[in-house]
């Protein structure tokens, strides 16, 4: 189960694809957060998910909210990924310990070893405002995404 809308969001600070130490603390009081978990790199799901991501860049990460993605991959191959695809956002790597930030947001497949569908828009006082949990297959639609951050930066 995810973490209840209305909770203070689990503070962390992982490493992005080029290997600079992102917080959530650095958007408190700045900017709106959507943060969204996901399986694996290099996978199909993920791969359409994280392209429509980047093809709407400008709705995601702007002077009202920053897009942040998460998985248990290393550094590494979100590097590669990354270049692979012109991923220009963050790809946050969850990859030790192992999964803890997924595990702090209930959002962790402790039988598959990895995140699932985990989508999470926190406020820029730290409070989660909307959660959303899928399976390793279901794609999600990014329009419910859309809808509950616009409420936060009108």
């Amino acid at each position: 189960m995810p973490i209840d809308v209305g909770s203070p969001a689990p503070s962390f600070t992982l490493k992005d694809q080029n290997n600079q130490e992102i917080s959530l603390a650095d958007f408190q009081g700045r900017k709106a957060v959507l943060l969204v978990f996901y399986p694996l790199a290099f996978t199909g799901t993920c791969q359409g998910e994280l392209a429509e991501i980047q093809e709407n860049y400008s709705e995601y990460s702007n002077d009202y909210i920053q897009v942040l993605t998460v998985s248990v991959d290393s550094v590494y191959s979100h590097k590669v990924w990354a270049d692979r695809e012109g991923f220009t956002f963050p790809l946050l790597a969850d990859f030790w310990p192992h999964g803890a930030v997924a595990q702090a947001y209930g959002v962790f497949n402790d039988q598959a070893g990895f995140a699932n569908r985990g989508t999470f828009v926190i406020d820029k006082e730290g409070v989660v405002r909307f959660a959303q949990l899928q399976g390793p297959g279901e794609a999600r639609d990014q329009n419910t995404w859309r809808s509950a951050f616009k409420d936060l930066i009108l």
